[in-house]
């Protein structure tokens, strides 16, 4: 067997996605892992520039990287690896975080013809879907969407609850999307369910491992984390609003954007899981009347926000 074909057949084995540019960053190699990860086959990719809108990286911030920001740009630039985590678009318009690394290729007289960029899936997802799959003969799955369903939720609060010590707060998000009515009646109830399962997918990749994306319902979302300060609760709920902006669905020739609001709460050693959801759906209309698409944390006064829910 010649060299090339042994090469060929390792690059394909490969469990990271792997493609090679040159000099104008025209992708002329694509393996089957790029594919798996990316939703793109060879036959798709190869040919494309890879800044061309195929795979869209954005930084944790929604910043678009495949212009001056291109890590693969600036490794043939100056000839240095880099490795960064970005978030892809997978072919069906959610987002794939990967941790990608980029190197330069060299022809014999050491001149910069290429580069090449491996990446790897860096979610949470197949640790999401694991549990999962240990619900669903509990009946705790939503068939939407395969998120867990409100039953799911209400068993992983109090699970949450019962080991949590002042030490130990964890979060509740609700993600609502705006306008979701306006979708189905402008698009169609397929599409707005479309939109449904792709919001859920780019939610899963956005958590972290151990944290769980549920459907509360019609068109909102209760996130559950493990434990987080009110800081890394606020960066959290950006990045939950970008996950959501950033995603989108094919409608015929065109994309059905969407954006959510959220509502965000730290867990309290007096909460219940009624208590806590209550407080995170107070926020989300918060967020609602400050113009949609963003995020707003709970009221300080459980209090007043338990009078407020009687009137």
């Amino acid at each position: 067997m010649s060299s090339a074909m042994d090469h060929a057949k390792l690059i394909e084995a490969m469990a990271d996605g792997m493609y090679v540019v040159d000099r104008t960053r025209t992708i002329t190699l694509w393996n089957g892992a790029a594919e798996r990860i990316t939703g793109y086959d060879a036959a798709s990719a190869v040919g494309r520039r890879c800044g061309d809108g195929m795979l869209n990286h954005i930084d944790e911030s929604g910043a678009p990287m495949c212009g001056t920001h291109c890590p693969l740009l600036a490794t043939m630039e100056d000839g240095q690896t880099r490795t960064a985590r970005v978030y892809a678009h997978h072919r069906d318009g959610h987002l794939v975080p990967v941790r990608v690394t980029a190197g330069v290729l060299r022809d014999e007289s050491g001149e910069v013809v290429g580069a090449v960029e491996t990446f790897a899936d860096d979610s949470a997802l197949a640790a999401s879907e694991k549990r999962l799959e240990e619900t669903e003969n509990l009946a705790m799955t939503d068939p939407l969407t395969g998120l867990g369903n409100r039953r799911f939720m209400n068993q992983r609060l109090a699970e949450r609850l019962s080991v949590a010590g002042p030490q130990g707060k964890f979060a509740v998000l609700v993600v609502d999307l705006d306008h979701f009515k306006t979708i189905n009646d402008s698009h169609s109830h397929a599409t707005g369910d479309d939109v449904l399962g792709v919001v859920a997918r780019s939610l899963s990749t956005m958590v972290r491992t151990g944290d769980d994306v549920t459907r509360f319902g019609g068109d909102e979302y209760v996130i559950i984390t493990g434990p987080m300060s009110e800081d890394a609760l606020e960066a959290f709920a950006t990045r939950v609003c970008i996950a959501v902006n950033k995603s989108w669905i094919k409608d015929g020739h065109s994309r059905v954007p969407v954006t959510a609001s959220v509502g965000a709460t730290l867990s309290r050693e007096t909460d219940t899981p009624e208590t806590l959801v209550l407080r995170a759906d107070r926020a989300l209309y918060e967020a609602k009347r400050s113009g949609r698409d963003t995020f707003a944390l709970s009221p300080p006064d459980l209090r007043a926000l338990v009078d407020d829910g009687r009137r």
